[in-house]
């Protein structure tokens, strides 16, 4: 195994971790934004009313993409468990 090889594993497993985890935080980033704006515009300074549908959302966004990711990871490990013959030498 080289290091090449294993620089381009670690590439790949950051790259898939970075896709997997965009639709969980991106949902997170829009409710929050649109809690603090509403926030702002009301002037209402309740700590529990960014959090709760923060979690919501992002608890949504995980049901929703759950099959997709788990396809990626699927397709990650095969690719990565079938691509072990030619590593290791």
């Amino acid at each position: 195994m080289t290091e090449g090889t294993v620089i381009e594993l670690a590439r790949q497993a950051v790259e898939l971790t970075l896709l997997i985890s965009a639709p969980m935080l991106l949902a997170g980033l829009v409710v929050g934004l649109l809690i603090s704006i509403f926030q702002a515009v009301t002037q209402i300074q309740e700590m529990t009313l960014t959090f709760v549908p923060k979690i919501i959302a992002v608890m949504v966004a995980l049901l929703v993409t759950f099959p997709w990711m788990m396809r990626k990871l699927l397709e990650f490990t095969q690719n990565l468990i079938l691509g072990l013959p030619g590593v290791i030498k």
